[in-house]
């Protein structure tokens, strides 16, 4: 490979592996916001927790990967600048929403980017229609409303089944449970959005000559997982205080059926190879127990604002990444 290829290269993995690390802390929320709220676990507990079961989760297949890399751009939009011009419009949204608090979806910041990056490099026809449909745009809506509805639906036959219950009781047992559904949240989350890390990394190998088929190889696979368990390890407390606190007050019944409903959605989704967003997965399952109990509990305010960055991620991380292949294609492109 020649030599300026050589680096561009490099310098994709190393964006990817930023990337990785920063949807481990801006994510964290996702798994141990519920559990550190109802103080089930305490935060240097929860985090330790959460690194571990990212990583375990990371190892445990690589469909959402394949998707990533090889269903929803053309070989022909393939190539270093269009990956680093899709990675850098990802972080550059994490980090701005990050900064604000509020709880976006890495996972569709990513897609974005590749979107984004793509089009602008060969143009729209460079999009995999029928990919984009099935695997992303369908479950961009279904996720959050199973999310929504499973969560509402659980915790409609939870509270039948202990209606007899002493409410200190209950918050016992639950408060012990959602340990477990903590770590189911954590593990799912893992085996989704490391995917998608190891997806960009090896869509550059291939594009790079590296790989002659997009396999994606061990070393990829476990230098994903370290990198999102790492900024997991990180925190992400501006995010955790929204999701634990200011969307609904949380009790641990409420933290168990959240966690539980979103990590059954998201696991599912990963054994189907659908880059789901984790966050609009438990943001729509804490909305759905909430409102189980009465609606006016959920802060929608608050819910609004989660609801206006969603909509925006796709299109705003997209924009970024179409003006960073811009600006790199003349002077890095061949």
């Amino acid at each position: 490979m020649p030599e300026g290829f050589t680096a561009i290269l490099i310098a994709v993995l190393g964006l990817a592996v930023l990337f990785d690390y920063i949807n481990g802390f801006h994510d964290t929320a996702n798994a141990i916001a519920t559990s550190v709220s109802t103080r089930a676990l305490s935060p240097r507990v929860a985090i330790t927790m959460s690194a571990t079961a990212n990583f375990v989760g990371a190892l445990t297949g690589t469909a959402v990967a394949k998707t990533i890399g090889a269903g929803l751009i053309t070989h022909q939009a393939e190539g270093g600048l269009v990956v680093a011009a899709a990675l850098i419009g990802a972080i550059m949204w994490n980090l701005l929403t990050w900064r604000l608090g509020i709880p976006s979806s890495s996972s569709h910041a990513l897609i974005g980017g590749l979107l984004g990056a793509s089009a602008a490099a060969v143009g729209f026809s460079a999009w995999l229609v029928d990919g984009i449909l099935g695997k992303v745009i369908l479950p961009l809506f279904g996720s959050p409303i199973a999310g929504f509805g499973i969560g509402f639906a659980l915790m409609v036959l939870i509270f039948h089944a202990f209606q007899r219950a002493h409410p200190k009781t209950m918050n016992d047992r639950f408060r012990r449970l959602q340990v477990l559904s903590a770590a189911y949240m954590a593990f799912s989350h893992g085996s989704n959005d490391a995917q998608k890390t190891m997806g960009v990394m090896t869509l550059a190998l291939v594009s790079a000559g590296v790989l002659t088929e997009f396999k994606v190889p061990i070393w990829v696979i476990i230098l994903a997982a370290s990198a999102i368990s790492l900024g997991t390890a990180a925190g992400g407390w501006r995010i955790i205080k929204t999701m634990g606190s200011k969307v609904v007050k949380l009790d641990p019944v409420h933290g168990f059926a959240a966690e539980t409903t979103a990590a059954s959605v998201i696991f599912g989704a990963s054994m189907l190879g659908m880059p789901v967003s984790t966050t609009h997965v438990i943001s729509s399952a804490i909305l759905g127990v909430g409102s189980s109990d009465r609606f006016r509990a959920v802060h929608w305010g608050v819910a609004r604002r989660i609801g206006v960055a969603w909509v925006l991620t796709l299109p705003a991380s997209a924009l970024v990444a179409a003006l960073s292949y811009v600006v790199l294609h003349p002077i890095l492109g061949s």
